[in-house]
């Protein structure tokens, strides 16, 4: 992608570091989730992003619910028209919900914007631990173990973001991905937090 440098997965600290500070000089980011000088040396591109992650979380929940509800009101008006024979479409509304989250969550993490809409307002991505973007069967996979790890180990799974620097939740380990700021929103942080000459 244009604009982002995408670093191997063996490459030694130092050349991240070296990466990073070519990278902040000339506007390019670049993300290694598993080192965690980028993290000292571009805060900004983590700044916040818990609190952006799950207010865009609740603005996905509404986007992926407001069809199903939908869908829901017309097989109720459809069962009361055919005297309760509609109804019995109500047992394909449930794996309809899941197939349409799936596809929702891994068509929006492979577009070029590497997020969901609610992700998009909220001005943060989602990219590989290595800092490549997002594809369709990564975002649907990511989204399948999200709902697998909060339904056996409860929310309280959730407590994993505040344990390492990079606000990574249990499910973004197992897949291996990292959520960051946009580019436009890391660069505005750095110029707010740069200091002002007298």
């Amino acid at each position: 992608m244009h604009g982002q440098r995408v670093l191997p997965p063996r490459a030694s600290e130092d050349t991240l570091e070296r990466h990073a500070t070519n990278d902040r000089a000339s506007g390019i980011k670049s993300v290694y989730a598993g080192c965690g000088r980028i993290c000292r040396i571009d805060p900004e591109l983590f700044e916040g992003v818990l609190a952006r992650r799950c207010i865009a979380f609740v603005i996905d929940i509404i986007i992926i619910a407001v069809p199903v509800l939908l869908a829901a009101a017309f097989i109720f008006i459809v069962g009361l028209v055919t005297l309760g024979l509609g109804w019995i479409l109500y047992w394909l509304l449930s794996p309809t919900a899941v197939i349409w989250a799936i596809c929702y969550y891994g068509l929006t993490f492979g577009s070029p914007a590497s997020a969901t809409i609610g992700m998009r307002v909220m001005d943060i991505e989602m990219r590989t631990w290595y800092g490549a973007p997002a594809y369709f069967v990564l975002g649907a996979v990511h989204a399948v173990v999200y709902w697998v790890t909060i339904s056996f180990l409860t929310p309280l799974i959730l407590l994993v973001a505040f344990f390492n620097a990079r606000r990574r939740l249990l499910h973004d380990l197992l897949v291996g991905t990292v959520v960051i700021n946009t580019g436009a929103r890391a660069q505005a942080l750095r110029r707010t937090s740069r200091p002002q000459g007298i």
